[in-house]
C-alpha cells in the first residue's frame, strides 16, 4: 500500500513538473511569463519621493529592470554586464535598478550609488510593491521589457547573458 502511494505521488509530481516545464523554459523560471505586460508599481526615489516604476522606462524603448541589493554578491557579479549595457546601449535601453527593501536602508543604497557613480536610476522598493508586481522573490532577478512594455526576458543569478538578451531586443542595425 505504501509503495502504491509513493508511486502515485511520484507520478503526480512528474506530471506537475512536466506541465510546468514550458513556463519555466519560457521565462527562466522566475518573475513573470514572457509576453506579460510589465506592471507598474509605486516605489520611492532615493530622496523618499513616491514614484512610478514605469515612469523611468522610456516609451518605445526596451527596459532592463534589476532587482538588486547592496549585500547581494550575485548582483555584484552581474554589475559589469549592467555597466557594459549602459555604456554600449544606454541611449537605446532604459536601465533601472530596483533596490529591494530587505536588510538595507535607503541611506545604504545612496552610499552605494555615490561610491559607484552609475548613470541610471536607482529606486527604493521600501514596501515591496515592485517585488510583488514582478514576482521577484530574490535578488539578482533581471526582467527585460520589449519596446511595447511586455516581458521579453527574465533570469536570475550570475549565469545570465544580459548583453545577449538586450541585443536580441534591439533592432539589428542598432547592435
Amino acid at each position: 500500500m505504501i509503495e502504491r502511494i509513493r508511486t502515485t505521488g511520484a507520478l503526480a509530481l512528474t506530471v506537475a513538473l512536466l506541465g510546468a516545464a514550458p513556463l519555466a523554459a519560457q521565462s527562466g523560471g522566475v518573475s513573470l511569463a514572457l509576453g506579460t505586460q510589465g506592471p507598474t508599481a509605486e516605489l520611492e526615489d532615493l530622496d523618499g519621493n513616491a514614484v512610478n516604476l514605469l515612469d523611468y522606462v522610456e516609451a518605445g524603448q526596451p527596459a532592463v529592470l534589476e532587482f538588486w541589493a547592496t549585500w547581494c554578491e550575485q548582483c555584484e557579479a552581474l554589475q559589469p554586464q549592467i555597466d557594459r549595457m549602459q555604456a554600449d546601449y544606454g541611449d537605446q535601453v532604459s536601465i533601472v535598478a530596483v533596490a529591494v527593501g530587505v536588510s538595507q536602508s535607503v541611506r545604504r543604497v545612496q552610499r552605494h550609488v555615490e561610491e559607484h557613480q552609475h548613470d541610471y536610476p536607482y529606486l527604493y522598493d521600501k514596501r515591496g510593491a515592485a517585488v510583488r508586481a514582478y514576482n521577484a522573490t530574490t535578488t539578482s532577478i533581471v526582467v527585460m521589457l520589449d519596446a511595447d512594455g511586455k516581458v521579453a526576458y527574465t533570469g536570475v543569478g550570475t549565469d545570465q547573458d544580459l548583453i545577449g538578451a538586450v541585443q536580441r531586443l534591439l533592432p539589428s542595425e542598432s547592435r
